[in-house]
């Protein structure tokens, strides 16, 4: 009976959620590289790296920036805080509710760009407004990963991961298992970093918009391929 399912259905869960899981990964490099870069070194992504900003700023460090990075937490936790919301209650690790929220994702991100294209030039209120929805689109992103839960891949930091990596190598205590993984979601998002600086450097004229239409493009595929596999699961599973 398993032969006759559909290809997508005999994808195993925790594989796919994985393959997933570390696409939005390499989106998130994306996204923190272009903000950092291009909206006055600013992560949208990484909160870590926003409340060192903001420590080091209220003692007048280096003229490091204040309101953005607040207005990127302040994005991020409602983001979050939402998704969180919207997840209540959810029992499977993937279902119609995540494949909307990341569908959300997207589409906020795809419309940041469209509105960066339209405007080239655009004022700081303008810059915050991007910066505070694509805060609330990455903390979207990380309560919905938090849910799907593959393990040391959160999809928005590392250090966790590296930990892990580090702590069980055989430089460590030896135990191994999941270095892959964890291998894979520190190159991804170094990867991304690299590839959405070079897109900001090689913009075209289209400023932070390349990157932003990258990062909306691997996170709508996600939630297309995730959605289908969920539903080609269910199907399968029902059928017997």
């Amino acid at each position: 009976m398993t032969s006759r399912r559909p290809l997508l259905a005999r994808v195993e869960d925790d594989r796919l959620q994985l393959v997933l899981m570390l696409a939005l990964t390499f989106g998130t490099g994306v996204v923190d590289a272009v903000g950092y870069l291009g909206l006055d070194r600013v992560f949208t992504g990484n909160m870590t790296g926003n409340v060192v900003i903001l420590g080091m700023a209220l003692v007048g460090g280096n003229g490091l920036p204040v309101v953005g990075p607040l207005v990127a937490l302040g994005g991020f936790v409602l983001g979050a805080a939402l998704g969180g919301r919207v997840l209540r209650g959810v029992d499977h690790a993937w279902s119609r509710r995540t494949t909307g929220l990341l569908v959300l994702v997207g589409v906020l991100v795809l419309a940041l760009a469209v509105l960066l294209i339209v405007l080239p030039d655009p004022g700081e209120p303008v810059l915050l407004g991007v910066t505070g929805v694509l805060g609330g689109a990455m903390g979207l992103q990380a309560a919905t990963a938090r849910v799907v839960a593959v393990k040391d891949v959160t999809t928005v930091v590392v250090t966790s991961t590296l930990t892990g990596l580090a702590a069980d190598s055989v430089l460590g205590s030896g135990r191994g298992g999941g270095s892959g993984r964890r291998l894979a979601a520190v190159v991804l998002i170094l990867l991304g970093a690299a590839a959405g600086a070079a897109l900001l450097r090689f913009d075209g004229g289209l400023g932070l918009a390349p990157g932003l239409l990258l990062e909306a493009g691997l996170v709508l595929a996600v939630a297309l391929v995730g959605g289908l596999h969920a539903r080609a699961r269910r199907v399968a599973d029902r059928a017997g």
